[in-house]
């Protein structure tokens, strides 16, 4: 047998640290006067976004959406909200 050691309590810690997200529920109104850039910055910082949307979600979220999606966060637009995530936050619909 080799003299492999396993410790479990370490790997234990380990996957607890890189699963811990931080970050806040904020809210907002996406009308055009916010610029995409606030948006991403707030969504870098592992911030969760609830915007009640007031207009055209496609042109309004047109700042961010695409770096949203390509750093692995999610966007869903719900009954007139559209929420915004940061990688590692799934919004689930499978109840709808």
């Amino acid at each position: 047998m080799s003299d492999f050691d396993l410790d479990l309590r370490a790997v234990e810690e380990h996957i607890d640290d890189e699963l811990e997200i931080e970050g806040s529920i904020l809210l907002g109104v996406l009308d055009g006067t916010t610029p995409g850039d606030e948006w991403l910055d707030a969504i870098s910082k592992g911030n969760v976004l609830v915007l009640n949307v007031e207009g055209d979600v496609n042109e309004l979220a047109a700042g961010f959406a695409r770096d949203v999606k390509e750093s692995g966060g999610s966007l869903v637009h719900f009954r007139g909200f559209l929420l915004v995530t940061p990688p590692g936050v799934d919004v689930s619909t499978d109840r709808l």
